[in-house]
């Protein structure tokens, strides 16, 4: 009964995150595929510019996992108004950041994009694209907090609806301004952010329609975002700092990490920015089951249920493992097939076709070690551990191989990408001894009197 009753619940609060995710990512999947069809200049300009836009998405994630560790305990405690205080000190963050952004992408876009190319026509593409993509960082933000607080609760269903909107709006309008259909001008790289400005609208106004007439577990009011309990401020960077500072880093990470790749040709870029999205939208499983775990494992902490934990870590292990083998064999057997749809050179596919073999190969790991690590470790309460284990492997060992490997010795591409992607296998041993320990549970609750 125990066994049913956790796969039935873990099922409830994956499949739904799944789907968002795979909608969400076929978002950018369909932006690559039609930008493609503009050549290898517009795709590596635009993957350029979301090399920024993944620092911002990256801490983004941050806040909302930081959410989700904390207001997922006390909503285990049945604690709603701490939980709301919560998500009001998370959205305040959030706003914060989106203008912060917006003003260095929008002002000196030219500067940062030089910083990953020295290619001057794929920068001028990269302008065109991030100086109207920027406006989508508010919506973006609000909306990602807010899905965040809806998942922390065992909501989950709506996130995905309000993706699927989002998801066929932002097709079709890709479809009217990237190649002027209906009367529209052709505006090329231009339109796809254009396109997707609209449906960030439409999500964003989908999500406050929500939480304002529909909701009724949370009950989120405008004045539940004003209020401030200093207190869970304090808790709130206390144990959420590591977590939006080490999705931060890693978005830092990956930035530096397409600034190796964007020195390597425009094929080369070309070929990483299609075989990153692919594997996106094949890897899903892998994240929501690691986003539906940090929920589970969060609420267990807030209850105070160690028989619990062991028993849910036992087995969300094994699935991990088993989503990964399974993504693998799922990339490695379409991505020929995948790579039919892109009208690139010859040589930007045999070098996506290496890459996407490498992934195949490294997401194993990555299903492993980072669901485990982000899921349950971090979910329990252990927050500086992932920060300080990503630091070392990332800033130490991947980001100076790469750089040996890319610049000193000149390896093929597929070698650097390796080297960028090695952290996900090596991880795996200190994922499999931290998580077994069991050091790691803590709870982060408080009681107040009300």
């Amino acid at each position: 009964m125990v066994d049913k009753a956790f796969y039935k619940r873990l099922f409830i609060l994956a499949v739904p995150i799944v789907f968002q995710n795979v909608i969400t990512y076929s978002v950018g999947l369909t932006d690559n595929l039609m930008i493609g069809s503009l050549g290898e200049l517009a795709v590596s300009g635009v993957y350029l510019c979301n090399q920024i836009q993944i620092i911002l998405q990256m801490l983004v994630a941050g806040i909302g996992a930081a959410l989700i560790v904390l207001a997922a305990q006390y909503w285990g405690k049945s604690d709603r108004e701490s939980v709301k205080n919560i998500i009001g000190i998370a959205l305040k963050i959030a706003v914060a950041c989106a203008l912060l952004f917006f003003i260095l992408i929008f002002f000196f876009t030219n500067s940062f994009l030089s910083l990953f190319t020295d290619d001057k026509q794929v920068i001028r593409e990269g302008v065109r694209y991030a100086r109207i993509i920027c406006f989508t960082y508010f919506l973006f933000c609000i909306s990602n907090v807010l899905n965040a607080s809806l998942r922390c609760i065992g909501s989950v269903k709506p996130g995905l609806y309000f993706s699927v909107v989002s998801f066929f709006l932002n097709v079709f309008l890709n479809w009217i301004f990237i190649f002027g259909n209906l009367g529209a001008p052709a505006m090329g790289t231009e339109g796809a952010a254009v396109a997707t400005l609209i449906s960030r609208i439409v999500e964003f106004c989908c999500y406050i329609f929500y939480l304002k007439y529909v909701d009724k577990k949370l009950a989120l009011k405008f004045t539940d975002i004003l209020h401030t309990n200093l207190v869970l401020v304090k808790d709130f960077f206390r144990y959420g700092f590591p977590v939006i500072l080490g999705d931060v880093l890693w978005g830092i990470n990956l930035a530096v990490q397409g600034g190796i790749v964007g020195r390597l040709g425009a094929d080369s870029i070309a070929a990483v920015s299609i075989a990153n999205t692919v594997f996106s939208v094949i890897s899903v499983g892998v994240y929501g089951i690691a986003s539906a775990s940090a929920v589970i494992i969060g609420n267990a902490a807030g209850e105070g249920d160690m028989d619990k934990i062991r028993v849910y870590s036992k087995r969300l292990q094994a699935v991990f493992l088993a989503g990964g083998i399974c993504s693998g064999f799922l990339l490695f057997i379409i991505k020929d097939y995948v790579l039919l749809l892109y009208n690139v050179s010859a040589e930007t596919v045999a070098i996506a076709r290496a890459l996407m073999t490498v992934l195949s190969v490294t997401v194993i790991g990555t299903a492993y070690q980072m669901s485990t690590l982000t899921g349950i470790v971090r979910a329990g309460g252990a927050t500086h551990f992932v920060l300080v284990n990503d630091i070392i492997f990332v800033w130490l060992i991947v980001i100076p191989l790469s750089l040996v490997m890319a610049f000193a010795v000149g390896a093929p591409t597929w070698i650097v990408f390796l080297c960028l992607k090695c952290d996900q296998i090596l991880k795996c041993v200190v994922a499999a001894v931290k998580v077994n320990r069991y050091d790691w549970v803590k709870k982060l609750t408080k009681e107040f009197r009300m």
